[in-house]
C-alpha cells in the first residue's frame, strides 16, 4: 500500500454551519496527523453550499496552527482565479508560518459554476472572457508561480514577499490529458482526479509517465490519485454511510448543489460496484465503500493497475465520528 494522505472539502453537513466545518476539519487534520497521513490537503470550490473550503488558503493556516509535523496544502488552488502574485504570496506566507510542510497545487478549472466565475472576476456579465481564450495561459500562469518562488534577480521589479526564494513544492492537479502533458513537459508531481473524474486516468498517467522530464523539482515521475473511502465495521453501515455522499454527487452533477445530507436508506445501493468503477469507462467516479476486508483487496487492484505512488483519499461521510472512523481504518489497511 502506498503512502496515504487526506483531501478534504470543509464539508457543511445539513443542518450544520461552516464553523462546524472547520472545527471538523481541524479534528480530522490532528487525528490524519497522528495516524500516519502524509498529506493533508483542501481544495478550492465556490458557490457550494455543502464546501467550505473556498478561501482555501486561508484554511490551510487554520489547520496548519492546529497541527506540527503532517504537511498541508492545496489540492488544489484554481490558478485561472488568481493571479499568480498573488498565489506566490499566500502561499510564501503559509511556507514561512510552517517551513517545510506546505504543499501548493494548481489546476486550470475555475472549481465552480459560471455564474460564481462572473462573480469571481474571471468573466464579463455577458458571459464572456476578459481575455480571449488561450490554451496556453495556465502554463504560463504556472511558470509565473514558479519564477515567483525563485531566488531574487537582479533588476527584477515584481518579487514575492513573502515566498521568493522559499521554492514551495508545486504538483499539477488534472483530470484529463492536459494536465498530464503539463506536468510532465515542467517535471513536476501529477495529481489525477480519479475520485470524481477517472475516464482518463489510465492514459493520463501513461503520458505523464512516457513524457515526463527530469526537473529541479523532480528527478523522477510521481502519481497521485484521488479515492473515496468509505470505511466501516462492516459492509452495511459502509454503504448506509456512502448514501450521503453519493445524494451530494447527484445533485451537483443535476446543477443544484446541497449541503452533504444524512444518510439515506433509499440511497443506499452499490451504485458502482464500489471499487469495480475503475474498470468501467464511464464511471464517475473511484470509490471503495465497505468493511476492511472487503475493500482491502480493492484498493491493492487499484494500487497495482495505476502502480499510484500515493493515493489521496475523499470521504463524504455526514457523522463526523464516522468519517473519523472511515480515515483510521483506511489508514489501517495495509497492516
Amino acid at each position: 500500500m502506498p503512502p496515504l494522505s487526506v483531501l478534504d472539502l470543509a464539508p457543511i453537513v445539513e443542518g450544520g454551519t461552516a464553523a462546524d466545518a472547520f472545527r471538523n476539519s481541524l479534528d480530522l487534520a490532528q487525528h490524519a496527523e497522528r495516524w500516519g497521513y502524509r498529506r493533508y490537503w483542501l481544495a478550492e470550490h465556490h458557490n457550494m453550499p455543502g464546501i467550505g473550503s473556498a478561501a482555501t488558503a486561508v484554511l490551510i493556516g487554520h489547520i496548519g496552527a492546529g497541527t506540527t509535523t503532517i504537511r498541508i496544502g492545496a489540492g488544489g488552488i484554481m490558478l485561472p482565479n488568481h493571479a499568480p502574485l498573488q498565489v506566490a504570496e499566500q502561499f510564501g506566507t503559509l511556507a514561512s508560518l510552517f517551513p517545510g510542510r506546505i504543499d501548493l497545487g494548481l489546476g486550470r478549472a475555475p472549481g465552480t459554476d459560471h455564474a460564481a466565475a462572473v462573480a469571481l472576476r474571471r468573466l464579463d456579465g455577458d458571459g464572456l472572457s476578459r481575455r480571449p481564450p488561450d490554451p496556453d495561459e495556465f502554463p504560463r500562469d504556472v511558470m509565473e508561480v514558479i519564477d515567483y518562488f525563485r531566488d531574487p534577480q537582479p533588476g527584477q521589479q515584481v518579487r514575492a514577499v513573502p515566498g521568493a526564494g522559499l521554492r514551495v513544492p508545486i504538483w499539477i492537479l488534472g483530470s484529463s490529458l492536459f494536465g498530464a502533458q503539463l506536468a510532465a513537459s515542467l517535471g513536476l508531481p501529477f495529481a489525477f482526479a480519479s475520485h470524481f473524474a477517472p475516464q482518463m486516468l489510465h492514459e493520463a498517467i501513461g503520458i505523464y509517465r512516457d513524457r515526463f522530464t527530469p526537473s529541479e523539482h523532480s528527478q523522477a515521475p510521481c502519481v497521485m490519485l484521488g479515492v473515496n473511502v468509505v470505511a466501516a465495521d462492516t459492509d452495511e453501515d459502509a454503504r448506509f454511510l456512502a448514501s450521503s455522499g453519493r445524494q451530494s454527487f447527484a445533485a451537483l452533477r443535476a446543477g443544484r448543489p446541497i449541503p452533504l445530507p444524512p444518510p439515506s436508506k433509499e440511497w443506499e445501493r452499490d451504485l458502482e460496484g464500489d471499487g469495480l468503477s475503475r474498470r468501467l469507462p464511464n464511471a464517475s467516479r473511484v470509490s471503495f465503500v465497505g468493511a476492511p476486508d472487503t475493500i482491502r483487496n480493492q484498493i491493492k487492484e487499484f494500487v497495482a493497475a495505476t502502480e499510484a505512488d500515493e493515493l489521496i483519499v475523499v470521504a463524504h461521510i455526514y457523522d463526523h465520528a464516522a468519517r473519523l472512523r472511515s480515515y483510521e481504518l483506511a489508514i489501517n489497511l495495509g497492516t
